[in-house]
């Protein structure tokens, strides 16, 4: 980064954190309702986030990330019902099961390219909600889901309202924006930049690309697990609907439409999916419909996205 850019990159950041900082004060002024919306956009901003990193930074179709997903809320659901587990206990496991099945389907998934990635992908998201459905060894509860998951404690005070609930969701996301933050400056985070740019030139250079790619598949359905456990928590019940084809379809036009590989980008996505709807209540029926149009019409006249990505990595 030349020094040009260094002073744009502070203030940049100097900016962000400014206003994720005064999002602490959402509960004090708005309404239950809102500061419910607020909680829900930190947990999707999450997963969106978590799809950037194989799609927007990876350069991979993935078309199935709401699995991931699917797989943190009902791990921590599963735990914390059938075997009492506290939920911050269920975290590690939710997060590891998650980027375990990421990494095992990126053994195949990265052999294939475009068309064929995509449909793969698709595939497995039906798939896991079948599964979800056909309710295996009587624990996932079937259509109707699992009821009844706790709220979580902190130093044994339970954060029973909605605006404890908020912050937590809204700190899990600072700390996740701090890490996808860094992820541009990390080794990794290159080798996946340079593959999506030109694989041919980076793995001449020396650059491992199935452990690049099965990484990116670990981090990114890792993060997407750990928004599944804020999401079961939140709601306190989890169903096979919340995890169908369409939310993976929503995960991936957040990240084309906002700019991939772009935070901000993805953040600003996840507000017009999730925010912008409730404002428009009334017409919130209409979201997808909406939200098709408005990604064909970026993908022609704006394909980077509406806040591209810069070479900063904001």
């Amino acid at each position: 980064m030349d020094a040009a850019k260094k002073p744009v990159t502070r203030r940049n950041e100097a900016i962000g954190i400014a206003l994720w900082a005064a999002g602490f004060a959402i509960p004090a002024f708005a309404s239950s309702s809102w500061v419910a919306i607020a909680a829900m956009f930190a947990i999707f901003a999450i997963t969106a986030l978590s799809e950037d990193v194989i799609l927007g930074r990876g350069g991979m179709f993935d078309m199935g990330h709401a699995v991931y997903f699917g797989i943190g809320a009902y791990t921590t659901a599963i735990l914390n019902t059938e075997l009492g587990v506290p939920i911050f206990l269920t975290v590690p496991a939710a997060v590891l099961l998650a980027a375990g099945t990421g990494t095992l389907l990126a053994a195949p998934l990265i052999r294939l390219r475009g068309d064929y990635l995509l449909v793969a992908t698709i595939g497995f998201n039906a798939i896991f909600v079948l599964a979800m459905q056909n309710n295996p060894g009587g624990i996932t509860g079937g259509s109707d889901g699992i009821t009844g998951i706790e709220a979580p404690s902190l130093f044994g005070i339970p954060l029973f309202s909605q605006s404890a609930m908020f912050w937590l969701d809204w700190v899990v996301l600072g700390l996740v924006l701090f890490l996808m933050r860094n992820l541009d400056r990390c080794e990794f985070g290159r080798a996946l930049r340079y593959l999506k740019q030109d694989e041919l030139a980076a793995t001449t250079l020396g650059v491992d690309a199935r452990a690049v790619k099965t990484l990116a598949f670990a981090v990114g359905a890792g993060l997407a697990g750990l928004a599944g456990t804020l999401f079961a928590v939140q709601l306190s019940t989890v169903s096979p609907s919340s995890f169908v084809f369409t939310e993976s379809v929503t995960l991936f036009a957040i990240v084309i439409v906002g700019g991939p590989g772009s935070i901000p980008g993805v953040l600003l996505g996840t507000a017009l999916m999730f925010v912008v709807p409730e404002i428009f209540r009334d017409f919130a029926q209409y979201r997808y419909f909406v939200f098709g149009i408005a990604m064909i019409a970026v993908m022609v006249l704006r394909p980077q996205g509406l806040w591209p990505r810069r070479r900063n990595g904001l």
